[in-house]
């Protein structure tokens, strides 16, 4: 299909939507905000779709004019300048059309969950993932979104094993997955008296957060065990049997939850944690099979690969995905995103608008 086969399409749609909400057989409530949703989606799209076709021919009529011989110089020169104006201007439009034509990704409205675990490197591994966990918790900050911890697991010295939260508010999946993935970190750890430069890792995860809708779980599917929970070192830390561990039969998937004193919190927690793991295992089937059709990795939540060092030494950090190095590690850190993933999604996008092609 060309690309003005798909125009066409788009308007046709989006004239067919208007003409169904509004006729007097009104579809059932379910349809109709289904309806409502997608006339909505292709409203910018069609103003877009116009935009472009109206400064087109507008061009065509500025040359039209200009390719008389018998009109007024004054006027023909006035043509020119408009025509340059919108031969200047007409390859941006199409740009933004082609942007809003890209397949959506259904997840990216979603809430996320965002798991960050220890990976090789021991107290140092666990005392950046801290690091990780908190730069998140910051950028969720600095975007207004709510940012509320599920679960921790603590080493005493400040590090975690494993911290998980959920991130919910404005565009949060659409962002923050292209976090996943493995991060690197190169420092003089605070344990070494040396001063030698260690490199250590830990790995992210983020997943959009699913709701009941979209994954259903079955009961015979689950295992729950309940166990007392404990804190570093073993310690109890409470006097009842409020932990919860959730086992996903199926596919082995287990999730525990010990951080509320109340067993059904923990449960609910846990539940909530398990249906995204679930629902983020059948995205990663789906990105499975169109690997082949799509070299990028960007996006796809690869979490096998290094994507990000951290150089703490030369205040640098390289996303290895797009090749990009950024000299400003402390803003990072401190939760300054936004040129990384500003980057990362302009990528994507570049990646995509191949397939339209």
């Amino acid at each position: 299909m060309s690309l003005e086969e798909s125009f066409d399409g788009v308007l046709a749609r989006h004239d067919e939507l208007a003409s169904l909400m509004a006729s007097a057989d009104m579809p059932s409530a379910e349809n109709f905000a289904a309806m409502s949703k997608e006339y909505a989606d292709l409203t910018p799209v069609v103003g877009a779709i116009v935009e472009l076709r109206d400064a087109q021919a507008e061009m065509a009529d500025l040359a039209s004019l200009i390719a008389d011989p018998e009109g007024d110089g004054e006027m023909r020169q006035l043509a020119e300048t408009e025509f340059e104006e919108l031969k200047q201007r007409i390859p941006d439009l199409e740009h933004k059309v082609r942007l809003l034509l890209l397949p959506k990704d259904a997840a990216d409205a979603k809430n996320a969950i965002l798991e960050v675990r220890a990976g090789t490197g021991g107290d140092e591994a666990a005392l950046f993932a801290a690091d990780l966990f908190r730069m998140y918790q910051r950028y969720a900050e600095n975007r207004k979104w709510k940012f509320e911890v599920l679960s921790t697991s603590e080493i005493g010295i400040g590090g975690f094993k494993e911290a998980v939260a959920t991130v919910s508010g404005k565009d949060v999946f659409s962002r923050l997955k292209f976090e996943s993935g493995v991060h690197r970190v190169q420092r003089v750890p605070a344990t070494e008296s040396s001063g030698r430069i260690h490199t250590s890792a830990a790995t992210v995860a983020v997943m959009p957060e699913a709701e009941e809708v979209d994954i259903t779980v079955e009961d015979k599917d689950l295992r729950i065990d309940v166990f007392r929970a404990s804190g570093p070192g073993g310690q109890s830390v409470n006097t009842t049997d409020s932990a919860v561990r959730i086992t996903h039969l199926p596919t082995g998937i287990v999730v525990s939850q010990q951080d509320e004193k109340s067993q059904h919190k923990n449960r609910a927690k846990a539940m909530r944690v398990l249906r995204s793991r679930l629902y983020e295992a059948e995205r990663q089937a789906l990105d499975a099979e169109r690997a082949e059709a799509r070299r990028s990795q960007i996006g796809s939540g690869d979490r096998s690969e290094r994507i990000r060092t951290y150089n703490f030494p030369e205040r640098r950090v390289t996303d290895h995905r797009i090749n990009l190095t950024l000299h400003q590690l402390d803003k990072m850190i401190d939760g300054d995103l936004d040129e990384m993933i500003d980057c990362l999604i302009t990528e994507d996008q570049a990646q995509r608008l191949l397939e339209l092609k």
